[in-house]
């Protein structure tokens, strides 16, 4: 069933468990032959650099780096909020494969076909 699919991410080492359970259900979105992106922002956008989800397990699920290079193998992409990564001083030279910063009107652009999305 091809269309459009948004997971936003917002949290990252404060909450590992959204963190993962976010990147869960946007890779079963691109099992389901979804054009599936990850939106993170606020501490989300943390996730975007190499080597930061390196150990972080939630019991039940895979791993997360696991599964954020799953997603991006599998052809998510990963949209990183830019006010959001900038406040916090993040390095584009340390981005995750599939992750690319981006303002607020290219989500918008890509859900305005009126994609489902879902918060974590």
């Amino acid at each position: 069933m091809p269309g459009k699919f948004v997971v936003s991410i917002s949290c990252a080492r404060d909450n590992t468990d959204k963190a993962t359970v976010g990147f869960v259900v946007a890779n079963a979105a691109v099992a389901s032959d979804k054009e599936a992106v990850v939106f993170l922002s606020i501490e989300g956008t943390r996730l975007s650099q190499k080597g930061y989800a390196d150990g972080i397990h939630e019991e039940g699920f895979a791993p997360l780096a696991e599964l954020m290079a799953s997603f991006a193998e599998a052809g998510g992409e990963i949209y990183v909020c830019s006010p959001c990564f900038k406040k916090r001083g993040l390095d584009e030279d340390s981005l995750i494969a599939g992750a690319k910063v981006v303002g607020g009107a290219k989500l918008v652009e890509f859900m305005s076909d009126g994609a489902p999305s879902i918060c974590y």
